[in-house]
């Protein structure tokens, strides 16, 4: 499942994050980790909760070389398990190495939920321009509207600390780097079970998408959605537009779904869908993001959309994955994801499919709502309200 937010607006919500020594919930800061002096975070161990009665008082960590601190640590995010913020702050400081793998360098959008997830909650595009620490990076994107923002990019784990103290729970990153916001390095296969399928059923569709890549000679990396999808990423080399990259995930989903008609489709319209495995193509549309590897979900569990192996897959479930288990999961296994920036993939195979789907009659698919109206694409109405439509 994708986890997009759809459109360019953005709220900054409740506080503004004030200073490294910020004084609110709104307040930047950062949190203990799990990591003990880590070279590559720059993580300290992690602080101890407060034994008073009262609100427990703010901490402050290094983290990365940077000084953050932590407002409301006690505040209870999760209220089945009983997660605090503490706990949240030090989830992402225990998998650093991680999450910066997939967020380093990458405009950022954060899902924030400033009073825990039965709270508010609302996606922040844009970072202030006052009251941000000076270390805090921001890189400017594009939306389809033709707007801009300067979103978060994180250079280091302290902008990581920094999201997780302003109430972050979701880390959504573009599929681009901040040297080229217009050239996506990472292709993104989204696997997206409907009513009546499940997670077994995504899992058998990335059987199917890890034969495809064989063929091709590309290696894909799985993980979990943190619900029932499965997403499956590729490094490709930043040549391409969001329109061409795009265009290479249509013609892969369609060959695919050439392959397991009875399980896969592309329909873009719910209603034509069926029981069967969405290949959400439009994830490779600009501004549509996914939850990146490490980031918790905002769910009563507190799953994490976790890197598996292949291997792995076929023997695990969403459920496995949570703030309690992956810390020490990875402290254990390390990253599955570690080589995922080892080579960047050519994708001219796929757009010769793209090419041939074209002369054969299969051109473009309907873009999400929120973007304006695309050269070649069909035409954006729900098939049951298309009037023109015959049959």
């Amino acid at each position: 499942m994708g986890g997009s937010a759809g459109t360019d607006s953005s709220r900054t919500g409740a506080g503004v994050p004030a200073d490294s020594s910020g004084t609110s919930d709104g307040a930047p800061a950062d949190s203990s980790g799990a990591l003990a002096d880590s070279a590559e975070t720059g993580a300290r161990a992690p602080a101890k909760k407060s034994r008073a009665s009262a609100k427990a008082p703010a901490v402050e960590v290094e983290v990365a070389g940077r000084t953050v601190r932590l407002s409301s640590p006690d505040r209870v995010y999760f209220p089945g398990p009983g997660y605090t913020k503490l706990d949240l702050f030090n989830y992402y400081l225990s998998v650093g190495d991680g999450i910066m793998r997939a967020l380093h360098r990458r405009p950022t959008m954060l899902q924030r939920f400033p009073q825990g997830i039965e709270g508010e909650m609302f996606f922040q595009k844009r970072v202030p321009t006052r009251g941000v620490p000076p270390w805090i990076e921001t890189t400017t994107i594009s939306f389809p509207s033709g707007r801009t923002a300067d979103e978060l990019c994180p250079v280091d784990l302290a902008h990581v600390a920094w999201a997780a103290q302003m109430g972050t729970v979701v880390f959504h990153p573009w599929p681009v780097r901040a040297d080229d916001v217009d050239r996506p390095d990472e292709l993104r296969i989204d696997l997206d079970p409907q009513p009546g399928t499940d997670f077994a059923d995504a899992v058998a569709v990335a059987g199917e998408v890890r034969a495809l890549l064989d063929e091709l000679g590309v290696t894909g990396f799985p993980k979990t959605s943190g619900g029932r999808g499965v997403h499956v990423y590729l490094r490709i080399a930043p040549r391409w537009t969001f329109t061409q990259v795009r265009r290479a995930a249509i013609a892969f989903a369609r060959e695919v779904e050439r392959r397991r008609p009875d399980l896969v489709t592309t329909a873009w319209w719910k209603e034509q869908r069926g029981e069967k495995v969405f290949i959400d193509y439009n994830q490779m549309a600009r501004d549509r993001t996914i939850a990146c590897a490490y980031s918790l979900r905002a769910n009563a569990r507190a799953t994490v959309s976790t890197p598996v192996t292949w291997d792995e897959l076929t023997d695990v479930e969403p459920n496995d994955f949570d703030l309690r288990t992956v810390p020490e999961r990875f402290a254990r296994i390390g990253d599955p994801h570690a080589a995922i920036d080892d080579a960047g993939w050519d994708i001219t195979p796929l757009l010769e499919w793209a090419d041939r789907d074209e002369k054969e009659g299969n051109g473009d698919l309907p873009y999400p709502p929120d973007h304006p109206k695309m050269p070649g694409e069909p035409k954006r109405v729900q098939p049951s309200k298309d009037r023109d439509r015959k049959g």
